[in-house]
């Protein structure tokens, strides 16, 4: 097993969070509730990245920054209609999440 790091994002809903997600390339793994009606813990993953999103109150902060390094911040930045910045260590974009989590997501320049 390779040791990693999971942020953990919360959410107000998480099928809805999913499908946001999704269109960063995101897939999703596997979902976890104690018993109907109660929170989801979700799994999503983009290759080898992985992020958990969580209904459950005090699980996680809005407003919470995650850098995404990519290979292709181009077509995500074409899927949402986002201007590419550069910066000396990448070529990135920043989103938000329908609950207010923020994204920072850069393709490495050299």
């Amino acid at each position: 097993m390779d040791e990693e790091v999971i942020p953990i994002l919360h959410v107000t809903d998480a099928a809805a969070a999913v499908l946001w997600y999704e269109r960063l390339g995101f897939v999703k793994q596997w979902e976890h509730r104690f018993e109907d009606g109660l929170p989801a813990f979700v799994e999503i993953a983009r290759g080898r990245v992985r992020l958990f999103l969580s209904e459950h109150t005090g699980d996680a902060r809005p407003d919470t920054l995650v850098y995404l390094r990519v290979t292709d911040v181009e077509e995500i930045a074409s899927e949402f209609g986002e201007l590419i910045q550069s910066a000396p260590w990448a070529r990135e974009i920043d989103l938000r999440d329908p609950d207010g989590n923020r994204l920072r997501i850069g393709t490495p320049t050299g």
